[in-house]
């Protein structure tokens, strides 16, 4: 039987290069995995980096006998309404890519025809000869058939729950210059205006039997807010606030040195009246204007202010689901502006004879009198800025600048706060904390299982501490959720103290624990350092919960929990401290295995020359173990931080979910992980919403990836300081 060297050797060439090609192919495919993964969450968040602009869809005309008074969203079968010549007011919907009329609302000519827009939906407003007011939604009229004509008295039945029905003195309604109605979910609002003289009548819609007059003189200009429950009176140059709880006619002074011009619109509220835009030609400028808190109370104060040189504003239209607003000029311009950083992102011309502008999803409708442009918005999650995201801004209700996420409601027309700040904050917070509370643990660890336990010891501890890192981390957010943030409720001052003063400690253990150990058996001495250091943190425990607070309130004359507890508008067991020590347990593990093998991996004849050349083992350590070692302790931090900030589970859990922009260690935190975990599942795709998630993600992907790449090149960098000075 012969020995065939030549098949033995081209048969093993071929097993290598087979393995080689699976290896290499499945290496391959990590790869290609990893960049479709980050292809795909830049290609989600990319359309914020998009401009905004508007395509023209359509044009319609009506006949020069009507006039549109109230836009509606006619590609999606909302009437739009229109006054006729012959005392009524008409429902026009899309049919055929024409403007035909469905239904008239007809009254006797002696009766007052008009219409209001509020929050998107039309409403027809019929005041009789009598001073009788009624406001009917147009959506409660049967606009199905064809050319319906309502010629009863009475509103279809479907329209009752949302009617209003009120009265004017009729006196005053009969000697009226001009008119004003305005609508809130609560109140209806009119308002009588006679020379400079100007009454106003509120009626509460939820209890009709509610109503307060107020009467103004000396008013140029009047305009309602009744979201805020308040109005907008100028009086010569000068723009004052009266709210509906002041007495009387009390005026509350805006802002001063306005035009006083009265053929043109300058103030403009938004849908829900807690913000306003005013147009001063004065200054040739754009100014919001929020509802904020003060010292008297409610009251309106500037935000940002746009220059518009040589333009006037006609009108302002607040789009329903996001922080986009469209302004449009004399010089038929629309600018899309982020209505609360106050970013100007686009400028689009449209047809110079459009007069207002409304929101109607994301298609924008200009009007005139007899013209109706329907514009598509594009990219419209573009009007998220850089500002928006990471500046502190002044919101609707807030009495100064701050950083807030706050991105859910309960209804349309509400202000999105989008900032990432308080996210990156708790991130940060966390993991910085955590690492705090792991690094002396497991790098204490790692020192002593590699350099100072015997190889019998070092072969017990290593695994068992190893094995903590197979836990998951849910589960650690279960114990910590439900028994630490209830002991931390209760011993929270004591779990400061136990922090603070166990470095001493040790250190005083570390000092007694070798005098005596030597008067135990020699079988017993080594080793007998960890029953010392275990015996002194359970006393420290011990002392810490029992009589630490009581020493302390003996000498603060105050119990820690209230000192702590009044320095935190955060549930005291959702507190940082709390979540550090969890996350902290979570990655000590990690930290602590790399950190083992970089000083257990040091050279034996580095550590023997050390000893003859006379250094004690703690020089030896010091000045030739760690330092060479370094460069993988550095890497281990490293690494256990990146896991801290892109841990999900335990801040989840543990923490309050509350996004605060504060480094206070007793405050509550929202990690950008957690975020995601809770607001994705319930976001709008492709909203700006859903996008701005998606650029959280790119952000936790680029910060872990930041964090590898310097942990690797910093570790490559002490390396060859190590080895070669």
């Amino acid at each position: 039987m012969t020995f065939d060297s030549n098949s033995t050797n081209k048969k093993r060439q071929r097993s290598d290069r087979l393995s080689r090609y699976v290896v290499t192919g499945f290496g391959g495919l990590v790869l290609l995995t990893l960049v479709v993964l980050v292809t795909h969450l830049i290609s989600q968040a990319m359309p914020l980096a998009y401009t905004p602009s508007l395509k023209l869809l359509s044009n319609f005309q009506i006949p020069e006998n009507e006039k549109i008074i109230s836009a509606g969203d006619v590609i999606n079968s909302q009437p739009m309404l229109v006054r006729k010549s012959d005392c009524r007011l008409g429902l026009k919907l899309l049919k055929d890519e024409q403007l035909v009329s469905n239904h008239d609302y007809i009254r006797p000519c002696d009766h007052v025809l008009s219409a209001h827009s509020v929050m998107g939906e039309n409403f027809i407003v019929d005041i009789s000869p009598n001073a009788q007011v009624r406001v009917l939604p147009v959506r409660s009229f049967n606009i199905g058939g064809n050319n319906a004509v309502d010629t009863s008295t009475n509103v279809p039945q479907t329209a009752l729950s949302n009617n209003i029905t009120f009265s004017l003195p009729k006196d005053i309604w009969n000697k009226r210059e001009s008119w004003d109605i305005a609508l809130s979910s609560k109140w209806a609002v009119i308002s009588i205006s006679q020379g400079n003289s100007v009454f106003i009548r509120w009626v509460n819609r939820l209890r009709p039997t509610q109503i307060i007059d107020k009467r103004f003189n000396d008013t140029r200009r009047l305009v309602l807010l009744p979201g805020g429950e308040s109005a907008l009176l100028q009086v010569e140059d000068g723009l004052y606030l009266n709210r509906l709880q002041d007495n009387a006619a009390t005026l509350l002074p805006i802002t001063g040195d306005i035009n006083s011009s009265l053929d043109e619109p300058i103030v403009f509220p938004l849908a829900k009246d807690r913000t306003f835009f005013l147009m001063n030609t004065k200054t040739q400028a754009l100014t919001r204007w929020v509802l904020s808190k003060s010292q008297k109370g409610l009251t309106f104060e500037q935000t940002y202010q746009i220059q518009l040189p040589n333009e006037k504003v006609k009108d302002v239209a607040e789009h329903a689901s996001m922080n986009l607003v469209a302004v449009l000029t004399d010089k038929a311009r629309v600018l899309l502006i982020n209505r609360v950083s106050g970013d100007v992102v686009s400028s689009q011309k449209i047809e110079s004879t459009a007069e207002s502008v409304i929101w109607y999803g994301n298609k924008l409708y200009s009007f005139s009198n007899n013209t109706l442009s329907v514009w598509a918005g594009q990219h419209l999650s573009g009007i998220t800025t850089w500002a928006s995201l990471f500046e502190p801004q002044h919101y609707e209700g807030y009495e100064r600048e701050e950083t807030v996420w706050q991105t859910t409601s309960a209804s349309d027309f509400q202000e999105a706060k989008f900032s990432l700040t308080p996210l990156l904050i708790g991130s940060i917070k966390a993991s910085l904390l955590a690492l705090l509370i792991a690094i002396p643990v497991a790098i204490g660890a790692a020192i002593y299982t590699a350099f100072f336990a015997k190889s019998q010891l070092r072969n017990v501890l290593k695994p068992a501490i190893e094995l903590l890192e197979a836990i998951p981390s849910v589960l650690i957010g279960f114990i910590a959720a439900i028994w630490l943030s209830p002991k931390a409720e209760q011993f929270l001052f004591s779990f400061a103290f136990f922090l603070v003063v166990i470095p001493f400690v040790l250190i005083v253990v570390s000092l007694v624990q070798r005098p005596i150990a030597e008067y135990l058996p020699k079988r017993l001495r080594h080793g007998a350092e960890l029953i010392f250091a275990v015996s002194g943190v359970f006393l420290l425990g011990f002392i810490s919960v029992e009589y630490a607070p009581t020493f302390m309130f003996s000498l603060l004359g105050i119990d820690g929990f209230t000192l702590l507890a009044a320095e935190s508008n955060s549930p005291i067991g959702k507190t940082t401290i709390v979540v550090a020590l969890a996350l902290g347990v979570a990655i000590s593990p990690s930290i602590y295995s790399l950190a083992e093998d970089a000083i257990n991996g040091v050279p034996n004849d580095l550590k023997n020359a050390s000893y003859a050349l006379g250094a004690t083992r703690l020089q030896t350590l010091l000045y030739v173990v760690l330092h060479v070692a370094l460069p993988g302790i550095v890497a281990a931090i490293m690494l256990g931080f990146g896991r801290a900030f892109g841990e999900t589970m335990i801040v989840l859990m543990v923490t309050g979910n509350t996004p605060i922009s504060s480094w206070g260690l007793i405050e509550g935190l929202r990690a950008l992980t957690a975020n995601l975990a809770i607001e994705l599942p319930e976001a709008e795709v492709s909203s700006a919403h859903y996008q701005i998630l998606f650029f959280t993600a790119c952000i936790l992907f680029l910060f872990t990836f930041l964090v590898n790449t310097v942990a690797e090149l910093l570790r490559q960098r002490l390396r060859s300081r190590a080895y070669y000075g």
